[in-house]
């Protein structure tokens, strides 16, 4: 049975491999969240005293669009930084690495590069087909 275990899951020293990768790509994440939300509160402060509307409507649009593009960014890294710690959590459990579809183990590789994944390349190109 060990030896049946091993091969539809991931071992301890992998798991511990793949959770101090995490652990690095949410702390990279989480200060480049960081960074977009100061430059979100800087935009915010900018042009709050200012009445002068016919002056300003050209810059307001684009600020407008700045600010729409930040939120959107920041939105993606939070969303990023939680699909991180999901996978943490699978870690902890012992099922990270397994295909939520196939049931097969996600290849090494794959894992390194979208260590959030929860799909191997053959579930997520059948994902994409429908």
């Amino acid at each position: 049975m060990k030896e049946n275990e091993e091969r539809t899951r991931y071992s301890d020293e992998e798991l511990k491999e793949f959770e101090l990768l995490i652990i690095s790509k949410i702390e990279k994440a989480q200060t480049e969240l960081n960074i977009l939300k100061l430059s979100l509160n800087k935009s915010h402060d900018g042009g709050t005293g200012d009445t002068s509307v016919t002056s300003k409507v050209l810059e307001d649009g684009a600020e407008t669009s700045q600010k729409e593009s930040l939120n959107e960014l920041a939105s993606r890294q939070q969303k990023f930084i939680t699909n991180l710690n999901n996978a943490l959590i699978r870690i902890k459990n012992r099922t990270y690495g397994i295909c939520k579809v196939t049931g097969k183990l996600i290849p090494k590789e794959r894992l390194m590069a979208v260590p959030h994944t929860m799909l191997s390349m053959e579930a997520k190109l059948a994902e994409k087909k429908n």
